[in-house]
């Protein structure tokens, strides 16, 4: 049986080892441990707030160490380290967003009914609503602003509406890449260093675990370490990647309202689609914790998040990103911010108790963009014919929208490609 080694575990990476599971000798190799979600009460947490302990939010790590932050001049970047990626993380949305693949020729509409079929993707939330959530939708809708209930990957009648989405769920109501991953070999804490190359082939994967150095032999080699750890095993193993970085950042408007419990809500319900971001209710944790503009109670704040289509451009060197928000990404987000401030003033709130979050993002990709030449092959002339890239990297532009589910769709296409070329 020919081996298929895999580069991360998140949405790519795990979709991908589930479908060549079949037919191929399958191991991830996973940077990060076991995934753990944050066990400690976060009122118990805010307690802390106001004697300086939360100065810097690289300091999350301590208490969720799948969580890692790369902070920057002008916005923090957030991704996941550990088995499942960022799937543990994020919020379990499932939208499709494959309007530039469609542009360049890729339609993968197969491949996302097949993943409606398989996975618990719902719109069953809304009965969970709380008051503050429909009176937001309601606000939206006068304003002609076409909100519309989120798709969920969750188990409704599982969810504790805990509001802990993004920061891992207690009860795995919310469904996340780990479950592909049942029954397949996968090496945690395991960096891959480079991938030996020779004669247009990938031969060989090197990676540390502790103190020792691995290798595995390798058939067929995927790459899915995510926007930010995609390019650096790249180039690490001379193939270039473009600086074409978008990261979809994120910026929430928030306001004081006694008692809502926004908190206690299920993260991003519904959402509106503006042309070039989206707006959904969100409580901010990252903010909540390390801005001192959010030290209000924590069933008093009102949150709405900016999801931005940021411009193109920007780079990953080791781990590190090269990124700065361009005027006409600022005009966007100035616009949105301003929609924002209507909406809560609409809901009762006063616009001198508007405030803001700190700017951050979490859906790197594009370094590596697919072209109308790949449409059918979905693999770069860059890499070499038996390695492949298989996350948000090869996305041909910026999103504006969680890509979980557009990423799954394209680990499909590809590892039917692979099953049919490699057997």
């Amino acid at each position: 049986m020919k081996k298929v080694i895999v580069i991360g575990s998140g949405a790519g990476g795990a979709m991908a080892a589930r479908m060549l599971a079949r037919d191929f000798d399958v191991t991830v190799l996973e940077a990060g441990g076991e995934f753990k979600p944050l066990a400690l009460p976060l009122d118990k947490l805010a307690m802390f707030r106001k004697t300086g302990l939360y100065f810097d939010e690289r300091l999350i790590q301590l208490l969720l160490p799948s969580m890692r932050i790369d902070k920057q001049k002008e916005m923090i970047m957030v991704y996941g380290r550990g088995v499942g990626g960022t799937t543990t993380l994020a919020t379990g949305n499932a939208v499709r967003a494959d309007e530039g693949l469609k542009r360049i020729g890729i339609c993968l509409d197969d491949e996302f009914d097949e993943l409606s079929h398989e996975l618990p993707v719902t719109t069953a939330h809304q009965r969970f609503w709380s008051q503050v959530t429909k009176k937001t939708f309601q606000v939206m809708q006068q304003m002609d602003l076409d909100p519309q209930p989120m798709p969920k990957f969750l188990r409704p009648g599982s969810c504790r509406l805990c509001g802990h989405c993004s920061i891992g769920c207690p009860s795995r109501a919310k469904w996340d890449a780990r479950e592909l991953l049942d029954g397949i070999r996968v090496e945690k804490d395991c960096r891959v260093t480079r991938i030996e190359i020779s004669d247009n082939k990938a031969k060989k994967v090197h990676a540390v675990k502790g103190l020792k150095h691995l290798f595995f032999d390798a058939d067929v080699v995927i790459v899915a370490a995510g926007g930010y750890g995609t390019p650096d095993v790249l180039r690490a193993s001379g193939i270039d990647c473009q600086p074409t970085l978008f990261v979809d950042p994120v910026l929430c408007v928030a306001a004081t309202m006694q008692g809502v419990k926004q908190n206690r809500q299920l993260l991003m319900p519904f959402v509106s689609r503006r042309e070039k971001y989206i707006i959904s209710p969100y409580m901010d944790w990252l903010s909540f914790f390390f801005n001192r503009s959010w030290r209000k109670p924590m069933d008093g704040i009102v949150s709405l998040m900016i999801k931005l289509a940021d411009v193109e451009q920007g780079d990953v060197h080791k781990g590190k990103m090269e990124k700065l928000l361009t005027p006409l990404d600022h005009q966007r987000l100035a616009e949105a911010a301003d929609i924002c401030r209507e909406i809560l003033m609409r809901m009762g709130a006063d616009k001198n108790d508007i405030f803001l979050g700190t700017l951050n993002a979490g859906h790197p990709g594009g370094m590596l963009p697919l072209t109308e030449a790949e449409a059918s092959t979905l693999h770069s002339p860059l890499l070499p014919h038996n390695l492949y890239v298989c996350d948000a990297s090869i996305l041909p532009q910026s999103l504006g929208l969680p890509p979980m589910l557009t990423i799954m769709a394209l680990a499909k296409r590809i590892s039917k490609i692979i099953a049919a070329n490699w057997k």
